[in-house]
């Protein structure tokens, strides 16, 4: 069994020998992925940015259930043998149930939630991993392995378009032309023509000429404080200062990244205009896989054309340095 695993600042990213398969808890599944895609948040883990706990790396996939271990109380227990030898993908968040986030419909932010690949469970570049199995949703036979890895960032920008009324707002930028950017901009531009993409990179801005989307380099990009909503797919203080810069009074600010604590010596993050300008600063995660894959279906997303490079699991450590690059977009493994 083999795992590509974060083991702490010192020893970096590994692809480390696993001796047997986990083996799934009560009410979950163990899963065999065919297809991982690496994602800003593996990068981000990778190079000790998220903390130093060691971890299998990994959250978007597709793979096959390889055996199940329902529970009598797990709901969808009598269907949960019929996923074995089915693909599948899953929402990455692991939940109690139980707390008041749960009870209330928001289990996204339970109190005692792990994350797959990111905070207390392991991840899916491996050669098998396991998921509640209320976690996953079947993937229709339409929809091949290479859309289907997709679907937990898609979901995650069809989120944010529902989170803020795209409808009849004038002037929406999105701010990155890394995947979650590329996704939110043609995403939003279904909801309205006016939404444009800042990015720097001229290959990425290019497809959005092939989709449609307005789009142009973020260097040329006025700061008029003129934008009714600005989406920031970049996590870094530049960016968000520039959102600060380019949305109107009394605008909106949405977060598709988390913005990185200060740098020792570099200069604070001034959120002095927020208050000045009466600004809304909205956080946006996960989505419901289940729109992604039927967006997907009716070919409403063009996800193919982000596939920039492919790798084995094997050559997991080149993949993520390949994927790190600005000129990349989405690199693939298959395990």
């Amino acid at each position: 069994m083999r795992a590509v695993r974060f083991e702490g600042p010192k020893a970096g990213v590994v692809v480390a020998p696993r001796a047997s398969a986990p083996e799934p808890a009560l009410g979950e599944a163990l899963i065999r992925p065919r297809r991982v895609a690496v994602s800003p948040t593996d990068l981000a883990i990778a190079k000790g940015m998220l903390g130093a706990t060691p971890i299998t790396l990994g959250h978007e996939f597709v793979g096959v259930v390889e055996r199940v271990n329902p529970a009598p109380t797990t709901p969808r227990a009598e269907e949960a043998a019929k996923l074995v030898g089915k693909r599948v993908v899953g929402s990455i968040n692991i939940v109690c149930g139980q707390c008041d986030m749960c009870r209330r419909g928001l289990s996204n932010h339970c109190r005692s939630r792990s994350v797959l690949g990111v905070h207390g469970r392991d991840g899916c570049f491996a050669d098998a991993f396991t998921l509640p199995i209320t976690n996953l949703s079947l993937v229709p036979d339409q929809l091949d392995d290479d859309h289907a890895v997709f679907s937990e960032p898609l979901a995650s920008a069809m989120h944010a378009a529902q989170q803020v009324r795209l409808e009849g707002r004038t002037y929406i930028t999105v701010l990155g032309d890394g995947p979650i950017a590329m996704l939110c901009a043609q995403v939003m531009s279904r909801l309205n023509a006016s939404v444009r993409l800042l990015g720097s990179s001229e290959s990425h801005l290019d497809l959005c000429e092939r989709w449609g989307v307005k789009n142009r380099l973020v260097t040329d990009a006025g700061r008029r404080n003129d934008q009714d909503v600005v989406v920031v797919c970049s996590g870094t203080h530049d960016a968000f200062r520039l959102a600060m810069d380019l949305v109107r009074p009394r605008g909106i600010i949405l977060l598709k990244s988390a913005t990185p604590p200060t740098a020792a010596g570099s200069p604070p993050l001034d959120l002095s205009p927020i208050v000045t300008n009466e600004i809304e600063v909205i956080g946006s995660r996960c989505g419901r896989m289940t729109d992604a894959m039927h967006a997907m279906a009716r070919n409403h997303v063009d996800v193919i054309s982000l596939i920039t490079r492919r790798y084995k699991l094997d050559d997991a450590l080149e993949a993520l340095d390949t994927a790190s690059r600005p000129d990349q977009i989405k690199v693939l493994m298959d395990v």
